[in-house]
């Protein structure tokens, strides 16, 4: 076995590490308004304060990849991610909230997210890059299956505390793996990337300085061509119909007509299962067809979805209910491997740090929408118009994927290195 799947299978493990605290918010949304009496609203600012932090640490963590090396940092965001989380159990306040929820644990997972998976890739894999980034990605999709289930039973049975603490043991317990089988590039173990020919220079160890400085000076490089917009605010609506809407308010929504939260939970787990096969579908269609048209198929697929769903929820889970979770868990990060894809030809070398930024566009528009939505839940009682604002935007996420051009080098058939 060429030693870049074990360094994918442990990058998979330790990105189920960081899914784990990730998916605890929409479990625990009742139980915390329940004990402390906090408003959706509240509680929702702090998922925001969360997933914007995720999103905006992601491109310096990728330059500090760069800089200081993989393992590094990753062993240094599953520590913030335990402390983060063993540390909730001792909150009484909302500002207590918001600095271990949202910044311990939000910085923690920023530094391990998609950027993370787009530098493994890159550095390790020049054969089936799309097929790994799509089981890379689906690791948070398998985090949530995981994690989903057990936390609601944990809450339901022992009390939410309880639920944290696991998740804390967890992340720490990956640490080992991490330091022990990452190697930053497949040069420093005397071998070349998965699939490169003999003079390649993928995988090979380059010097590195700047570190975080890094993320901004290719950030003032990438604003200036336009794909990038266009990339960034798909990308922005991707995150607001997912993690900031779905993955937040999914449950509560669900509770507000009678359905147990427990029932909801594994709901949202299923979701993640088919989210597994759907993202590893999509890397393999990645490596075959037009990144572009991959992404506007996959937009307006889950803007549809979306319509559809207030009419779908009740105390009970119907076959029409059932339909949506499958329907939706293919889609739910399908778009990330051809982003992903986009930004390598667009951007070069620059690709994983420029990712970086786009991902943050994501991060942003979840953070949005897991404010916005439970602010709309607290003023109208009901996430209705929450859902049909998500399908629209859906549908604008298609079209700025199809303004995407080709990259210059695709017209003249000639890729660069």
């Amino acid at each position: 076995m060429h030693p870049a799947w074990i360094v994918a299978a442990v990058s998979f493990i330790a990105l189920i590490g960081a899914a784990g605290f990730r998916s605890v918010p929409g479990v625990l949304m009742e139980p915390l308004h329940e004990e402390f009496g906090w408003s959706r609203g509240t509680i929702g600012a702090a998922v925001s304060v969360n997933v914007l932090l995720y999103g905006l640490i992601s491109p310096f963590a990728a330059a500090l990849m760069d800089r200081f090396g993989i393992r590094r940092v990753v062993a240094c965001a599953l520590v913030l991610i335990a402390g983060g989380s063993g540390l909730t159990v001792f909150m009484t306040q909302t500002w207590q909230l918001m600095a271990t929820w949202g910044v311990l644990v939000g910085v923690g997972v920023g530094s391990m997210s998609m950027p993370f998976v787009a530098t493994i890739t890159s550095r390790w894999f020049v054969a089936q890059r799309g097929l790994v980034t799509g089981v890379l990605t689906a690791a948070g999709a398998t985090g949530q299956l995981v994690f989903l289930p057990l936390i609601a039973a944990l809450a339901r049975d022992h009390g939410w505390r309880t639920p944290s603490l696991v998740v804390s043991i967890t992340a720490l317990a990956v640490v080992p793996l991490v330091l022990l089988f990452i190697r930053d590039f497949p040069s420093d173990a005397g071998i070349r990337a998965y699939g490169a020919e003999p003079d390649s220079e993928v995988g090979v160890r380059t010097p590195a300085s700047g570190g975080a400085a890094r993320a901004l000076t290719v950030l003032a490089t990438i604003t200036r061509k336009p794909v990038f917009w266009l990339l960034a605010g798909g990308f922005a609506i991707c995150g607001a119909s997912t993690n900031g809407l779905i993955g937040t308010h999914f449950v509560s929504a669900a509770h507000d007509h009678g359905m147990p939260a427990t029932t909801a939970a594994g709901l949202l787990a299923t979701v993640g299962i088919f989210d597994v096969a759907g993202t590893i579908a999509s890397g393999w269609l990645t490596d075959r067809f037009d990144s572009r048209y991959l992404l506007v198929v996959y937009y307006t697929l889950r803007g549809t979805s979306l319509l559809y769903l207030p009419i779908l929820f009740g105390p009970d889970v119907h076959p029409t209910m059932w339909a949506f979770i499958i329907f939706y868990g293919l889609d739910w990060i399908a778009t990330v491997p051809p982003t992903v894809a986009l930004c390598r030809e667009h951007f070069g070398a620059d690709g994983p740090v420029a990712f970086g930024w786009v991902f943050a566009s994501h991060q942003i528009g979840a953070a949005l929408a897991a404010f916005g939505a439970g602010a709309i839940r607290d003023a109208q009682g009901s996430y209705t118009m929450a859902w049909f604002i998500a399908g629209g935007l859906c549908a604008l996420a298609a079209v700025l994927s199809a303004c995407i051009r080709m990259p210059s080098w695709a017209r003249v058939g000639v890729q660069p290195a």
